[in-house]
């Protein structure tokens, strides 16, 4: 088996890790709120989103949107505006509750009752890499089982355990599983 990938890009092959490939992807089948949070419209969405229910409020609070009641009625109402850290915060506690939110839907979506999912990996671009360094990599498809590693882990926002459970399922790819470790793109649907 492979080791893992040390100095990636030393010959000029361009591309992301594998996982955070798969993060992008499971983000673009979570129905995110389009409005940016710039937006008064995009704001509302959000703090409604978030305020909606004490365990919503709780998670928002856990996910660190710290300001105080007032604050968050305040914005609400539209009487003031939160500065630009604050609206990051928004977003950040918005987003980390959502995926929290649509984990274990998303999980089932994926897992399809045993079936699992077919995932299209991409390899890098080694259009930069000298023609004698470059290797013979290929698109690929593998069907994945288990889900449940990876979606827990993108919900968690943890990278290194999302980093070992896409490993752990590209594996199944054989021999050449080190070749897939950075890719340009992966695609699935649910």
């Amino acid at each position: 088996m492979p080791e893992r990938t040390l100095e990636f890009g030393l010959y000029g092959a361009r591309g992301i890790k594998g996982h955070q490939a798969v993060a992008r992807q499971l983000d673009a089948l979570v129905d995110y709120i389009t409005s940016p949070p710039t937006t008064r419209r995009g704001l509302a969405a959000r703090l409604h989103y978030l305020t909606r229910t004490p365990h919503a409020l709780a998670a928002a609070r856990a996910a660190g949107l710290t300001v105080t009641d007032r604050t968050l009625k305040a914005w609400l109402d539209g009487a003031r505006r939160p500065s630009n850290a604050n609206l990051a915060r928004v977003e950040d506690a918005y987003r980390t509750v959502r995926r929290h939110n649509v984990a274990r839907h998303l999980s089932a979506r994926l897992h399809r009752a045993g079936r699992g999912t077919r995932v299209e990996i991409h390899p890098v671009n080694q259009s930069g890499v000298e023609r004698p360094r470059q290797r013979a990599v290929e698109y690929r498809t593998l069907n994945i089982r288990h889900w449940e590693a990876i979606v827990d882990a993108w919900a968690a926002g943890d990278e290194q355990a999302m980093d070992d459970a896409w490993v752990e399922q590209i594996v199944d790819l054989g021999s050449q599983w080190g070749q897939y470790e950075y890719v340009t793109n992966i695609g699935f649907a649910a």
